[in-house]
């Protein structure tokens, strides 16, 4: 069974910046975003090749206004001024040497956040760094299907100049089956530099590779 599409338009909206909105229309690119399904989920960033990608995705954030958090190394944490900085960004501090590993500490995050009622909702890039690797890490997956949370596709496209923050899925399990759905979502997207794109498929899972790559 595939991943199930979560249709739009979705309830929980935000007010956001006309000054980077503004910003992005004259650097030639346009966010469509058409709100978010529930209170806590998950987003993954796809393609993430350049430094350019984290100030396209600022001013998108502040464009429309939405909130979300992104995991960084604990020790950067340590850094007074820095710390403040990626704090106000959404950082989140992750302990690597934690026994419940990155996955778990962002489970009981949003199980917190249920809990209470709260919003919460976490945006990753599955690459997790800017060179060419072989496939995609497993902690966004592992994430949205242990916290039962959506999964919601971003499309970072620089063909079109576009952010695409519309695709939300409700993922299965079924690995194969989820990322065949995932890799259709984003069929032709272009990155900065598409030498250094990573083939969707997940590095530390038996996921068959002609099933998932989008080339």
């Amino acid at each position: 069974m595939s991943a199930i599409q979560l249709p739009g338009p979705h309830p929980i909206r935000f007010s956001g910046s006309r000054v980077a909105d503004w910003l992005l229309k004259q650097w030639g690119w346009r966010v469509r975003f058409d709100g978010l399904p529930a209170q806590q989920g998950v987003l993954v960033i796809y393609p993430h090749t350049s430094n350019w990608d984290f100030v396209v995705l600022v001013l998108t954030k502040w464009a429309i206004g939405i909130s979300v958090c992104f995991w960084a190394k604990d020790k950067l944490f340590r850094i007074p001024v820095f710390e403040r900085w990626l704090r106000w960004l959404g950082g989140l501090p992750v302990d690597r040497t934690s026994p419940r590993g990155t996955v778990g500490q962002a489970v009981d995050q949003i199980a917190q956040a249920r809990a209470r009622g709260g919003y919460f909702w976490l945006a990753l890039s599955p690459e997790g760094t800017r060179k060419r690797i072989p496939g995609w890490r497993s902690g966004f997956y592992q994430t949205s299907l242990q916290a039962r949370v959506p999964l919601g596709l971003v499309r970072l496209d620089y063909g079109r100049r576009e952010v695409l923050i519309c695709d939300f899925l409700q993922i299965t399990g079924d690995e194969a089956q989820d990322f065949q759905r995932i890799a259709r979502s984003y069929a032709g997207v272009q990155a900065y530099r598409p030498e250094n794109a990573a083939p969707i498929r997940l590095l530390d899972r038996n996921v068959p590779r002609s099933e998932t790559i989008v080339k």
